[in-house]
């Protein structure tokens, strides 16, 4: 089976592409493509679901994304209410070893930048402190063309393989297998699930979107996607949990819970440590004592 594949436009004399996306929502569907790419986030906020984990994202972020890593980026829903001024914006970096770089891969010096790229197939967060000289590098790549841009891909390429910081997977495990039509499929539900969070979300409400009886469905969500309706639910509750706890909106933890869709504090705080580890008041605190810490070091 193969997963939604989606074909990087790539130029007659191009061999490296750089793509910038200014607009309402990023593309909406779950999908991959052979080529590995480089996303920085420059403006906007909401998360990437690649393979079969989650990952907020906001301003700033930066991610290396696998070849062939079903993935979507998935905008926050107040981006989309009616009168709403906010975009995303996203600068992408696009390019295939196995394609017309391929020679320049075969090289005895590219040895352990081929390594590095097959180590990190799931892909990665790139660490904060390399934001600022990625971010000049890639706007470089952008804006310069021929052999510079050529130049300008190998120097960013040199600063992605001498991370020295462990790099954590965005994925684990096998990857799930989806069909064309099944991409779009999940992509839909996805969407409502994540803009209908906040409610009360049963088993049959998502169902029917997907047009299917709830045990159908259930079958249907665990195999290709890994995770149990409920799973799913959960991960994209706390996800949004956490954000709400640090925005400093002087929100509640109780009133956070009840905004995320959960009925109950005790199940929203048990929920809560299965999935971060941390129960939500120890995570705020860790927040805010690494926030004091980064401060005293920066000033």
């Amino acid at each position: 089976m193969k997963v939604l594949q989606f074909t990087i436009p790539v130029a007659y004399d191009k061999t490296v592409i750089a793509e910038k996306v200014c607009q309402k929502r990023h593309y909406p569907y779950l999908h991959r493509h052979k080529e590995i790419q480089i996303t920085w986030i420059r403006k906007g906020e909401g998360t990437l679901i690649a393979g079969n984990h989650m990952h907020d994202y906001t301003v700033g972020d930066m991610f290396f994304i696998g070849a062939n890593m079903p993935h979507v980026f998935k905008t926050n829903p107040d981006c989309f209410f009616t009168g709403s001024d906010k975009e995303v914006e996203a600068l992408t970096i696009f390019f295939n070893p196995e394609g017309r770089l391929t020679q320049s891969f075969d090289l005895p010096e590219m040895k352990q930048t081929l390594y590095f790229i097959r180590q990190h197939q799931q892909g990665f967060k790139f660490p904060a402190y390399l934001r600022g000289k990625m971010s000049s590098a890639m706007v470089n790549l952008e804006q310069v063309s021929g052999i510079d841009q050529l130049i300008a891909f190998f120097d960013l390429l040199k600063l992605v393989v001498n991370i020295k910081t462990k790099l954590d997977p965005l994925s684990y495990g096998n990857l799930p297998a989806i069909t064309d039509h099944e991409g779009i499929r999940i992509g839909i539900i996805y969407d409502y699930i994540i803009h209908h969070y906040g409610k009360e979300l049963t088993l049959e409400d998502v169902a029917k979107v997907a047009f299917m009886t709830p045990e159908s469905f259930c079958r249907y969500f665990k195999k290709h996607t890994g995770h149990t309706f409920v799973s799913f639910l959960n991960e994209v509750r706390i996800n949004e949990a956490c954000k709400k706890l640090i925005a400093n909106r002087f929100e509640t933890i109780n009133t956070v819970a009840y905004k995320c869709g959960f009925k109950s504090i005790t199940n929203f705080n048990r929920v809560f440590k299965l999935i971060i580890g941390l129960t939500p008041k120890n995570y705020m605190d860790n927040y805010n004592q690494n926030i004091l810490t980064f401060n005293i070091q920066a000033g």
